[in-house]
């Protein structure tokens, strides 16, 4: 190599004897371990290396550079002049001359390579880690799942079993309020004080209310737990099966004021107790939530699209939050009136019945208008 290319190198570059003495170095060299050329003239190079690192060129780096005639890449300490280490990696390759024996040795800083190792390093060990957290996380989340799970199948076989016990104890109670109702309708046919009718006419009420939400009960489970509310389609006059349930309504409830409306005519293909159901359950919630200084309008409605029922009352909007979820069993549209109907199933029967029906039921509430269900049915789907 031309003497100024050898000086000049980026890497530093020696030339030792075989027996490790430096013939020759270029200014890298020098500079990295403080150096002059002249001073290092003559050194051994392993003289230059820590204690380790001596051990390892008689073992090691010395016997391969003589039987294989060249090392690669091998990790060295060198001490610097004021005692510091210097880390390299040696590449060395054995050279023939006519005098003898040389060495050319390169060596490489690796501040650079060992900061990249080190990074390539702490990268592996924070892969692991996190592998090691999402294999823990997914650990968690199989054991939460499986508890989820099972506490769900829990969960479900008591809602069962609840449903089925008030299917069971709704079904007894029907005997007992049908003896209650009957005793009280026989009472009230004789005569009677003015107070002693009175308690016979809460009798009554009483054991109406109770037997309708017993009705209720039952349908909720047959709905949940059977196999579904059950009907009886024949034809009937929509506008005559309207008019007497809303005449036995007026009966039920003295202090509100019903009014029935038709529209259209014609025969419907309908369940008459069904249809009756639904109507006194919008007429009940209308009444425990309306304003009865207005009246309630009932509308019975036949035309070529299907036939339909509406029941529309005056009183507080239904916040648009709870219209969605309104025809869930056990829900409220607000707290008021909740002495009126206490079960909270009346409009989740209603939407049933809509459906076995072949229809569906819809609401809207404003300010202005009001609260209007309306209930569709529809010809040719049940």
């Amino acid at each position: 190599m031309p003497a100024k290319l050898f000086d000049s190198a980026a890497c530093a570059l020696a030339v030792t004897a075989q027996d490790g003495a430096i013939l020759q170095a270029n200014a890298r060299f020098c500079e990295w371990l403080g150096f002059s050329a002249a001073e290092l003239y003559g050194r051994r190079f392993q003289d230059l290396l820590t204690m380790g690192g001596r051990i390892f060129h008689q073992t090691h780096l010395a016997p391969m550079l003589r039987l294989r005639g060249s090392v690669t890449e091998v990790k060295l300490d060198m001490l610097h002049r004021d005692g510091h280490k210097v880390t390299v990696l040696l590449n060395g390759l054995k050279r023939e001359q006519a005098d003898g024996v040389v060495y050319d040795l390169a060596l490489f800083g690796t501040t650079d390579r060992d900061k990249y190792e080190r990074e390539l390093l702490n990268a592996r060990n924070l892969a692991e880690a996190l592998l090691q957290e999402k294999t823990a996380t997914e650990l968690a989340l199989k054991h939460a799942q499986a508890e989820l799970s099972e506490a769900y199948a829990i969960a479900q076989r008591r809602a069962l079993f609840a449903e089925q016990m008030v299917a069971i104890v709704s079904h007894d109670l029907k005997n007992p309020l049908t003896a209650i109702r009957m005793a009280s309708d026989f009472l009230s046919r004789g005569e009677r004080s003015a107070k002693e009718r009175q308690l016979l006419g809460h009798i009554a009420q009483s054991s109406e209310r109770a037997q309708r939400m017993i009705a209720d009960l039952l349908d909720f489970t047959q709905a949940r737990v059977g196999h579904g509310i059950s009907i009886k389609v024949a034809p009937l006059d929509l506008h005559a099966v309207t008019q007497q349930a809303v005449d036995e309504l007026r009966v039920a409830f003295p202090k509100a004021t019903l009014e029935h409306h038709t529209v259209g005519s014609g025969d419907a293909s309908l369940d008459a107790d069904r249809v009756q159901q639904i109507i006194g359950n919008l007429v009940a919630n209308s009444v425990a939530y309306g304003d009865l200084q207005r009246p309630i309008t009932i509308t019975s409605q036949l035309g070529d699209g299907g036939c339909s029922v509406c029941v529309h009352n005056h009183g507080a909007v239904i916040p648009e939050a709870l219209l969605a979820g309104l025809f869930e069993p056990m829900t409220r549209g607000t707290e008021q009136g909740s002495d009126v109907r206490s079960v909270g199933l009346g409009l989740y029967i209603v939407r049933e019945l809509a459906r076995v029906h072949g229809g569906d039921v819809a609401v809207r509430s404003t300010v202005q208008d009001g609260t209007l269900f309306s209930v569709r049915f529809v010809p040719g789907e049940v």
